[in-house]
Order: C-alpha cells, then structure tokens, then sequence
C-alpha cells in the first residue's frame, strides 16, 4: 500500500510493511480509579491486526514527533498501531499532575487497554526517552502480560538517586528548571492562577534562571511559591526528602529488576544527566531480569551524547561522523524483531555497544564493565601547593608517604561556577574546556605526566578522598580532563559527595569539625582514550554550581537554609590518607 502523505519510509533495516493509517484524537481509556486519560491512536487500514508501539508522555502528545526520536507517524506508516497518550494531569488527560505517582498503575492500565483496540494484535512495546523511560519501567515492574518489550532511553534507574539526588546534593538546574518547563510549555494553562508567571516564563532569560537559582531558602523557590498555590507541589516533596526514605523507594527501578520479564534496550550519551542510570539498568537487567528473554534480550547503547541527542557534536568537540545515529532506524530495527518476529539478527548483536570518545570509534563486548578492565589507583601528591592550574598536584600509581596536605577556603557565596558536564538547560553541557575555572585558589589541580602511550579509560570512576573540613556539613567535587598538548582541559566526567551522606544516602550524619573522614565520589562511567602526549587530570573542590545546589557548610535542615557560612576544607594525601583516583583502564586501547 501507499504510505499515507507526509510518512516517511520505514528506514533501513526495518521490515518491509508499508501502510496507509488512520489517526483518532483524544481516544479516551479509563484508569482503575475512573481518571480518563487521552491518546491518539494511528491506526494501520489493511487485513489483520498490528503490533502496538506506546508512548506516554508529560510534554503534549500533539507534539511528539518534535520532541522525541519515533515520529508516530513514520511507525503507523510501517504497520504499527501507535498510541501516544498525555500522562494523568497534562494537556488532554484527566486528574492531577503529581511526577512518578502514577505512573506504574496508568501504564499497566493502559498498555492493557491499548493491547485491546480493535487491530491489535495483542502485542504492546514502548519508546520514549527521558520522563517517558520511567513511564516505560515503573509499569514493567508491575509485569503486564501483554508487554513485550521496552526501549528506555536516556532515563535513571531510581528517581532519587542521579535523578533528583546524587551523593545527597540536590540536582539544582535540572530540579528547578524541569517544573518550570511545564508553565513555559502551556500544560497549565487550564488554571486560571498562572498567567503572570506563564508570562514572565515566557520571557524568562538565562539572566532570571541564575537569579533563581541563587535564592534561598530552596523550600521557598520564587516561580513555585507558596507551594499550597502551585502546580509544581511535588518539587517541595522533593526538598522535604533529602534522603533515600520511602517516598522514593517506592519508584526506585535498581531494585525491582526481578520484575522486569521483558526485554530492554537501554541507550544514552556520555554527557547525559542520567547516565548512571541507563548503565545501571542495562547491568541489573542482565544479571537479575525476570526471565531469559529478559537477561539475554537486554542491550545497551551509549554515544557521546547529551540528553537526547544523537549527533556528532557534542559541547566544544566534534566527534565526527562515527558518533551519528540513526535513533529512529535502531528502534525500527529493535520492534521488528520483538513485535513482527523479524529475523534480523537483534538477538545476536552485543549486548554492550559504546562509543570511545578520543578514538572516536564504537567498541562492543558482552557485559559492563568491560571484561578485561584493570582497576588501577592513581594517588594525589603535592606539597601542599595543588591550588589553582599553575601549582604543583600530580597524579602516579605511586603510592604517597609523608606529604603535606593541600587547603582551600570554599565560600558558598562565591562557589565554582558549572561549566559543561552532563546537560543542564541553563549551562552549556557536554566537553567544555575548564582553564578559567582551574585558575580559581579553591579547585585542587592534579595532573598525570604526559602519557607515553594511548591509554583507554572505559567504565565507573570512583575518587577516594581523606577529607576534612570546619564546618559541620559540606561538599566533595571532583572532575576529570583530558588535557591536550596545547593546554586545553576539556571536561571527561565530574561528581559530587555531601559529608553528612558519606556512610548512607537513607541515614545521613554530621561530621565533627577539623575530623578526617574517608569520602567515595563516584564520578559515574565514561569511555575515553587520553591520546599519548596528553595528560589526565583531577580537579578537586566543594562546589558545582548550579549543576548542584550550595552546600551552605551549616549543618541546619536542608532546605530551611537562608544564610550560608565559608569552610576551611583539608585534602590529605599521605601514607595513612592515600587519596586516590581509580580508573578502569582497558589493557588494549580500541585502535
């Protein structure tokens, strides 16, 4: 048959159907407890029924071939029932908005319901990256029986904890900005209390998001304030649970793998916010999935990307023409084989495809981490002179013996500025040079020689950090560079560990003043070559801001914090405190 007009074809590798289709709008399905939501439903004309390909989303579904990687359009073309549905409380769907809450129930209730529209054939996947990952995990924890699979990109393995949370500091930029999408995307325009501030979002500048940002107390932040009055109440949950307690372990997916009886093909990007979590996900499905097909089915892809991207450039780098996907033939090609049955060799693929950054090239193997990969520690050494990029911080494999320990003074009225790194709306993400911010006296600079060879750093980086400080709470930062023989420190991967969190993210504890304890900074994967003639680099400090909120180094509740208090921060590095980096070092670089 024709492809209906303005479809595309259905792409490379994917099966050869071709369909003209209808398209209903606002077909309502009704939830367990009577809330109607609303999908549109494309629809392939023709004998016999189809497989469906579901998509729930928070961002307007008339809008989703714009925001997301699977035009509906080009999927009914292929012979696909898709549905496309606006999440409980956004745009045409019935009841209250809450973020995660609903989730799991309405998406069991609904890939049920769409597995029953008339020309289904029963079978049901799901797509979509970001918020609509989580739509697709939470309700496969519940195990629907008429899901097949899921493709989850982009997305976290728990809300908490490299969602809204990592190592206890809160994801500034990301938790602020993200509900205050939804005023500037009009999903609320049906409350008639919103113009002025849907107005002023309208306008509203990077300028007025760093105004914001700067505001304490959190739990009284401007846009979202009163929180009895706004949309956005769930934000104020969110600061009201600074830790891991049963609010969020309810949503947490890393402990619910089990569940999961389908398979899962999880992809993301270096530079994304939730990268961990796609990771993650991949590695517990295929240790602990909740059936064969589940753990032998499940894959991982993972480009250079940020949040949502696919290109080749990526920050201030250009990876060149490698790094380029086509998104949308890789999930054609993933529903071919698991809802038409096409043998197109998808179960014989790797189970783990990475992109090497530097080497600019695709690596694959079986299972993360890379098998092979030696774990080796590279320890901080100065003499007490690491401050700033002209000082005196080396890295080695050397373990150190008496040495003196480095100092700086964080302020959190004047915190290091975020600049690059996994994305934020507000700042640019991605690898960006940090020279300016390493000539700053409160970032710790540690350097390797120049390498002799290439070297693969490919897998989780952890820093161990013997740490002290005079204040009763704090933050650890710490990032890695790649630093070329011209003097360029183009950012690798970055983290953050607050003190009173070191020992449990679920029981947090003060420290004492002026005590050394131990810190892990889980700096999260990567993949990159340090090519020979360059040199790795670790910045230590105690701020990222506002990728991450203020520690305001007083120890009082957080989110009641209207006044801020500096700390004199000690780095220790000798043979009792060996501070150290360790890297997953791949024994052959990819060529």
């Amino acid at each position: 048959m024709a492809v209906a007009p303005g479809a595309g074809a259905a792409g490379k590798g994917a099966a050869a159907d071709q369909c003209e289709y209808t398209v209903q709008k606002d077909v309502p399905a009704t939830m367990r407890d009577g809330t109607v939501l609303r999908s549109n439903v494309f629809t392939p004309k023709g004998e016999g029924n189809f497989p469906v390909i579901l998509m729930r989303l928070p961002y307007n579904k008339e809008g989703a071939e714009n925001i997301f990687y699977a035009n509906p359009d080009r999927y009914a073309s292929a012979c696909y029932l898709v549905v496309v549905q606006d999440v409980r409380g956004q745009y045409k769907s019935d009841g209250e908005f809450y973020a995660y809450k609903y989730e799991a129930e309405d998406g069991y209730d609904t890939i049920e319901w769409s597995a029953k529209l008339p020309h289904s054939n029963g079978k049901v996947g799901m797509y979509g990256f970001s918020y609509p990952g989580l739509t697709q995990w939470l309700p496969a924890t519940l195990t629907p029986p008429h899901l097949v699979t899921i493709v989850p990109a982009f997305t976290s393995s728990d809300i908490y904890d490299g969602w809204t949370y990592e190592g206890g500091a809160l994801y500034q930029s990301f938790t602020e900005d993200w509900p205050l999408s939804f005023l500037s995307r009009g999903a609320i325009q049906r409350l008639p209390d919103y113009p002025k501030l849907s107005a002023e979002m309208s306008q509203a500048s990077r300028a007025l998001f760093a105004k914001w940002y700067w505001h304490l107390p959190l739990n009284e932040f401007p846009p979202l304030y009163p929180k009895d009055k706004r949309v956005a109440r769930y934000f104020y949950d969110w600061v009201d649970h600074p830790s891991f307690d049963s609010y969020w372990k309810r949503w947490s997916i890393r402990e619910k793998y089990p569940k999961v009886t389908v398979p899962a093909l999880n992809y993301g990007g270096w530079s994304d916010i939730f990268l961990n979590g796609t990771v993650e996900n991949f590695a517990g499905m295929q240790a602990r999935g909740g059936s064969a097909t589940a753990r032998n089915g499940t894959k991982l892809l993972v480009g250079p990307w940020t949040h949502g991207s696919s290109g080749s450039r990526v920050g201030a780098l250009d990876y060149g023409p490698e790094a380029v996907v086509s998104i949308d033939e890789v999930q054609f090609r993933w529903f071919d084989h698991w809802l038409k049955g096409v043998d197109n060799g998808v179960d014989k693929d790797p189970a783990v495809k990475i992109f090497v950054m530097g080497a600019n090239k695709w690596r694959t193997a079986d299972s993360w981490p890379i098998p092979g990969t030696a774990f080796t520690e590279y320890y901080l050494h100065s003499n007490g002179d690491a401050n700033t990029i002209t000082g005196g911080g080396t890295l080695s494999t050397t373990a150190p013996a008496a040495e003196t320990a480095d100092r700086y003074r964080y302020d959190p009225e004047n915190p290091v500025p975020s600049f690059g790194g996994r994305f934020q709306s507000s700042v640019p993400g991605g690898p960006q040079d940090q020279r300016l911010i390493e000539q700053r006296p409160d970032v710790l600079v540690y350097n390797t020689p120049r390498l002799a060879k290439d070297t693969e750093v490919t897998g989780p980086i952890s820093v161990t950090l013997y740490a002290s400080s005079s204040a009763r709470d704090t933050d650890w930062t710490a990032k890695i560079t790649d630093v070329g023989p011209d003097g360029t420190s183009m950012l690798v991967r970055d983290g953050i560990q607050r003190a009173r969190y070191r020992d449990s993210l679920e029981r947090p504890s003060l420290i004492r003043p002026g005590k050394v304890y131990k810190y892990t900074i889980k700096l999260w994967p990567t993949s990159n070559v340090f090519k020979a003639g360059h040199r790795l680099r670790l910045e230590i400090s105690s701020s990222n801001f506002p990728m991450y909120d203020r520690n305001p180094n007083t120890g009082a509740q957080f989110g009641d914090d209207d006044r801020t208090k500096p700390a004199a921060q000690t780095i220790y590095h000798d043979a009792e405190h060996p501070s150290s980096i360790t890297l997953p070092i791949i024994p052959t670089p990819i060529d």
